[in-house]
């Protein structure tokens, strides 16, 4: 397998100008989502919040995030890139300035929950650059897109405490976060005017059902159901935390009832599931439109260690820095801002090396990176100097988001109909991740802490030895029955 360079310079091609226009609307989400974190200590001061409190908002950023990723998965498919991107973008701009708004407690736990919504937005870029990009190229097209998208949170980390003491007040964080809502607001008016769904001439192909993942076997059918518990079981975690024998943000009727309505919705996707599947189980698939789940599955886990660990360590990073070496809110978002900031080179990277070396390869090699750097991380503590605490977080970051490039370098070349719902399966179990880290952050110490996240790599490295290397063609059937080639190697 080889890979092809991209001039990301030459604007004069189309596909370049989409991808720019793509990942500069990722980094704009992304700054959406977490400009709550390095503010954190303003609100903790605004609101007197407990550590618990804070640590709640945390979870609650990522959790919408799960549900909100399949569901705009189903849509970008059925619907496209262009209105759904626009949309949520929108979208994001109001709520987060509802968010800087917020005079209690519950309003910012509320209002933190909604804006998870935001985070999906990642989702869609993968269902767009797909479509424009080859496959020797689109690992490295799918990395830059989101390694320079995720830079967002970075961003945010540098800038937004600088802005809020810029403008000064007891309120100069709500007018900077507000700030960050507006510019969502505006691009997402841009986004609709200049995106495009495919190159002219291209067919975007659509699932012929909404409602769930087109599976090719029976065997995959219950598969697919197995692989929706997990996703489940994290919002069950996050209700108990909130709950009453916790943090006591949810009543116990309220936690009752959430459980209830999980259980119901568990049951309601699974019969549409089955609907969506119904002619596909007795009748058969051909064999040139087959997949396998289980490379979906395997990839799921790899993006819950990956992803999952980024979003938990970006959420209480600047904190760590700053109780661990006695720091200023400025000076901590500086420093922790180094482990975002290797998205600007790790992601497209991890796509890169998968483009030239193969899939499995590069992903079992950064896994396993993965796993040691956390497990370097485990070791910080304030004897440390603080140049090499940041290096350490650096060098782990590179493996960490090489890998979610290599991840979804894979993505797009499994079933390009569904390309949305795969990748916002994929990205869910991003966000399972990082509400069971987070959640086990909130029992233990931070040593622990990055400690489990390196034995969770560990396991993934095992499933990731049963990923196949996609080669040759995937089929997709046209309107008037014929049938498309992709090629997929």
């Amino acid at each position: 397998m080889s890979g092809e360079s991209l001039n990301i310079l030459n604007f004069a091609d189309k596909k370049i100008r989409m991808l720019h226009v793509s990942w500069v609307a990722f980094f704009i989400t992304f700054v959406v989502w977490f400009n709550h974190a390095p503010l954190l200590v303003f609100m903790k001061e605004a609101f007197d919040l407990s550590s618990q409190q804070l640590k709640a908002l945390m979870i609650l950023n990522v959790a919408m995030t799960i549900p909100a990723r399949i569901l705009i998965g189903m849509l970008v498919d059925k619907f496209g890139p262009r209105i759904i991107y626009s949309g949520l973008l929108m979208t994001s701009g109001v709520v987060c300035t509802a968010f800087a708004l917020a005079q209690t407690y519950e309003q910012l736990a509320l209002l933190r929950f909604l804006m998870g919504f935001t985070g999906a937005g990642f989702v869609i870029g993968i269902r767009l650059v797909s479509e424009w990009f080859p496959a020797k190229t689109v690992g490295v097209a799918e990395g830059i897109y989101g390694g320079w998208g995720n830079f967002g949170s970075a961003a945010a980390a540098m800038l937004l405490p600088t802005l809020a003491l810029l403008i000064g007040g007891e309120d100069g964080w709500r007018y900077a976060l507000m700030s960050t809502g507006a510019v969502a607001f505006l691009y997402g008016i841009f986004f609709y005017r200049v995106a495009r769904n495919t190159p002219k001439g291209s067919t975007y192909f659509k699932p012929k059902k909404s409602g769930g993942l087109e599976v090719t076997s029976r065997r995959d059918f219950y598969f697919y159901l197995a692989m929706n518990i997990p996703m489940y079981i994290a919002l069950a975690v996050l209700t108990w935390k909130l709950g009453p024998e916790k943090i006591n943000l949810l009543s116990a009727v309220a936690s009752n009832v959430i459980y209830v309505g999980l259980i119901a919705l568990f049951i309601v996707q699974t019969s549409q599931i089955y609907k969506v599947n119904k002619e596909n189980l007795k009748s058969g698939v051909p064999e040139l439109q087959q997949y396998k789940s289980k490379q979906v599955a395997i990839l799921n886990w790899a993006y819950f260690v990956t992803f999952g660990s980024e979003l938990a360590v970006v959420s209480m990073l600047p904190l760590f820095f700053m109780e661990t070496f006695e720091l200023t809110a400025v000076t901590a978002g500086l420093l922790a801002s180094g482990f975002a900031f290797m998205n600007l080179v790790a992601r497209p990277g991890g796509g890169w090396l998968s483009d030239k070396f193969g899939r499995k390869k590069t992903l079992s090699i950064l896994i396993c990176g993965l796993a040691v750097g956390y497990m370097v991380l485990s070791q910080i503590d304030s004897a440390w100097l603080i140049p090499l605490a940041v290096i350490a977080t650096m060098c782990c970051s590179f493996f960490v988001q090489a890998g979610e490039g290599a991840v979804f370098a894979m993505v797009p070349l499994i079933q390009r109909r569904m390309t949305g719902q795969i990748a916002g399966m994929t990205g869910a179990y991003g966000n399972v991740g990082a509400v069971i880290f987070l959640t086990v952050l909130s029992f233990v110490e931070t040593s622990t802490f990055f400690m489990f996240i390196a034995a969770a790599a560990a396991v993934c490295f095992i499933f990731v030895q049963f990923l196949e290397e996609p080669a040759g063609h995937m089929a997709e059937v046209l309107d008037d029955g014929s049938v498309q080639l992709i090629e997929v190697s």
